[in-house]
């Protein structure tokens, strides 16, 4: 005999039942959230080696384990996980507004049949929905690399962020507003490069696996697809990463930006 679906797993039109989307979303945030506190130490030696040797003074740091060590040793273990509250608001806006736009798009552009689309269309959503994150968690990484650059300056010259809502204010009233969203320009182009790296290198990986003979579809071949796929992403978008990382950190000298158009040392 059949087996049935039982009335409270399908809907009134015999279809499967599925969470709200903004469920869907607000579980989206959550887990980049929950990643970040596992993260946050990278991310910061991340930021101080890409700050390191600017304004062509001696690199401070030789290598990550280099950095990681030199911070541990000089801030504490307390000191690695400076600027979390900015790393999670990055993540729950971030995060949260490309989950939306993507499935949104990707839902309209869905052929009536239910066919999906086609490759080059999906990673046109992902870079649409990745520049679009990226400009509205702006703010929070801009105060994000704020305040996980502050540890490497001289006392005298610390802005001693409190946490991410007290960088936000101090720098909407210090600098104004638009400083907010210093670098955006930058940090949707990386957006952009990291979604569009990251669709085309995983599916060749995948494909270049499978073909080799020595794996089959399965999770090993997923995992091994995933790593290739995030060391491509991560050499690709590294330029446009040191370029949004110095922007944003940059001060104002004599009232005038230490980069020219966001580009060029003044």
């Amino acid at each position: 005999m059949a087996a049935t679906a039982s009335p409270g797993a399908c809907g009134m039109n015999g279809k499967p039942r599925t969470s709200p989307k903004s469920i869907k979303f607000l579980f989206g945030g959550l887990a980049g959230m929950g990643a970040t506190v596992f993260v946050q130490p990278l991310d910061l030696v991340k930021n101080r080696m890409q700050l390191s040797g600017e304004g062509a003074k001696t690199r401070e740091y030789k290598t990550s384990f280099h950095a990681l060590t030199s911070i541990l040793r000089a801030e504490g273990l307390r000191g690695i996980y400076t600027g979390l509250s900015a790393g999670l608001l990055r993540q729950a806006t971030y995060t949260t507004t490309r989950l939306g736009i993507y499935t949104v798009l990707f839902e309209r552009l869905t052929g009536a049949d239910g066919t999906p689309p086609g490759f080059l269309l999906k990673a046109l959503i992902g870079m649409t929905a990745g520049a679009t994150g990226a400009f509205v968690g702006t703010p929070a990484e801009v105060a994000l690399i704020r305040m996980t650059a502050d540890g490497r300056l001289p006392a005298d010259q610390r802005r001693g962020y409190k946490n991410v809502f007290n960088a936000l204010i101090r720098i909407a009233r210090e600098e104004g507003v638009p400083t907010l969203w210093r670098g955006c320009i930058p940090t949707m182009a990386r957006a952009v490069v990291v979604n569009a790296a990251q669709l085309a290198s995983y599916s060749q990986s995948k494909q270049f696996l499978l073909d080799s003979g020595y794996f089959s579809d399965n999770i090993l071949c997923h995992f091994c697809a995933s790593m290739i796929s995030g060391l491509v992403t991560t050499a690709a978008s590294m330029p446009v990463d040191i370029v949004k990382t110095r922007i944003q950190n940059m001060r104002m000298i004599d009232g005038k930006p230490e980069y020219k158009n966001g580009l060029i040392k003044s």
